[in-house]
């Protein structure tokens, strides 16, 4: 079939020129021709759930006995044509575009119907005998449809693909605090010494914070479970039979494994989006953490002669084209620049969320797409964290016991045995000639040299 060639099809608009390859018709070409704005799609993933929700309608309406066996049959074969992605090349509408993704639903409808008439031995574009409307989205509509899809997809990405990731990167940070248990170093606040604490108590810190992260994400699967399929048009369920989501629903569980359920109101489903604004919070607050553990890192590899270089991080890769023989923190600067995209993302979904105008939010598409991206660069930034950084870290021994004998702060240990002034006068005595606490102490006879070696052992300050 030639790609220039085209088919003439109808709409309540008129005539339009569809290609001839297209499995698409009249809407969605409407749709092509109408935005072309940004040339970002629709994931695959929640191109594939689309098409679980039309086979799980097909199969509802069968069920109930609204559809004919034929027509349900094809409908379905051609929707798990669409679950398996092989009609991917066929949804080609931009994000920004109907605010309610009606174009997108519509461009689901058409393919499958298409696809429906081929299978029963029909042509494209005849909308006979499978009718975009009156079958494939029968009981439905692009205000409950778009909705459900979002909440199936991004709760099917989290739960297989985010959190295990996060579950990786967990345990290669807890893994670590166990290796460096043993090791004392210089701990700092404000960018200031500090007293000490382990090497494995750092790790550890930021080991809760990923696992803390995951149990913020959990905490709204409740609300994403919730799905608006059945609600049509404005939440009334006009034209829907009265248990099409109920059947619906527990066909999409078999599907996917997962326990999704009927919405509680459908006027809140429909013209609310505070389920994905309270995810996409979760999103941004993991965001928020893994970005203060990558610029930790960044800041204890730092040197390697000249920075903290507490850590040494596996080097996967040279890192400047005019330096021989530097190293960058590569990794972790991914990770960082992931972290604000998602940061970007969340105020997008959050004024986003807030735009519903009575029984509708008219920004779905943006919704779904900032939302289902932020956890696709949350899982792959944390498993190539875990995996190629810090799975890779080991301790600099020497530099963490020069800069620990070192440290100012240790001065804190003496303020039991000789007041807040006295330990703060040495010191400051300390800095000011270069030496070190334990020496100017010494030099002042400011406790019995036993008692002050045991004061200053930094194992008696962890």
């Amino acid at each position: 079939m030639k790609k220039n060639a085209f088919r003439i099809v109808r709409d309540s608009l008129g005539e339009i020129e569809v290609p001839e390859h297209a499995y698409w018709g009249a809407q969605t070409q409407r749709a092509i021709l109408n935005f072309p704005i940004s040339g970002k799609v629709f994931p695959p993933n929640f191109i594939q759930t689309l098409g679980r929700v039309k086979r799980a309608s097909a199969e509802a309406n069968l069920e109930l006995g609204l559809l004919e066996k034929n027509i349900a049959s094809a409908i379905i074969q051609a929707a798990i044509e669409v679950m398996d992605g092989k009609h991917n090349d066929q949804f080609i509408l931009d994000i920004f575009q109907t605010g309610s993704g009606t174009s997108t639903n519509m461009n689901a409808n058409e393919v499958i119907a298409n696809r429906a008439n081929e299978i029963l031995g029909g042509k494209r574009g005849l909308k006979f005998p499978v009718h975009p409307n009156d079958h494939v989205n029968k009981g439905q509509s692009s205000n409950d449809v778009i909705p459900t899809c979002i909440h199936i997809s991004a709760l099917g990405s989290i739960k297989k693909e985010l959190l295990p990731s996060l579950v990786t990167l967990a345990t290669a940070l807890n893994n670590k605090s166990k290796e460096f248990h043993d090791i004392i170093k210089v701990g700092r606040t404000h960018f200031q010494d500090a007293i000490p604490l382990r090497l494995g108590q750092e790790f550890g810190g930021y080991a809760t914070m990923v696992k803390h992260g995951i149990t913020r994400l959990e905490n709204c699967f409740r609300h994403l479970e919730e799905l608006a399929i059945g609600g049509t048009a404005v939440g009334t369920g006009i034209n829907a039979h009265p248990e099409f989501s109920a059947v619906v629903i527990k066909k999409l569980n078999e599907m996917t494994g997962l326990s999704f359920r009927e919405a509680e109101d459908h006027f809140e489903a429909q013209g609310s989006k505070d389920a994905v604004v309270e995810t996409s919070g979760a999103l941004k607050t993991v965001a928020s953490g893994l970005m203060k553990i990558a610029n930790d890192i960044r800041f204890l590899s730092s040197g390697p002669r000249c920075g903290i270089s507490e850590i040494i991080l596996p080097e996967v890769q040279p890192g400047s084209s005019i330096m021989p023989g530097k190293v960058n923190p590569v990794i972790a600067e991914a990770v960082c620049m992931v972290c604000v995209q998602v940061i970007g993302n969340d105020a997008v979904i959050t004024i986003a969320g807030f735009s519903g105008n009575l029984e509708l939010n008219v920004m779905m598409p943006v919704i779904a797409h900032n939302l289902l991206e932020s956890i696709q660069l949350l899982s792959n930034a944390s498993k190539i964290l875990a995996e190629k950084c810090i799975s890779g870290i080991s301790a600099n021994h020497a530099q963490i016991e020069k800069m620990l004998e070192q440290s100012l702060a240790t001065a804190t240990a003496l303020t039991p045995e000789i007041g807040y002034d006295a330990a703060a006068a040495i010191a400051k005595k300390a800095y000011q000639s270069g030496r070190t606490v334990r020496e100017v102490a010494e030099e002042e006879n400011a406790l019995p040299k036993e008692r002050l070696d045991k004061i200053l052992d930094p194992k008696t300050m962890i």
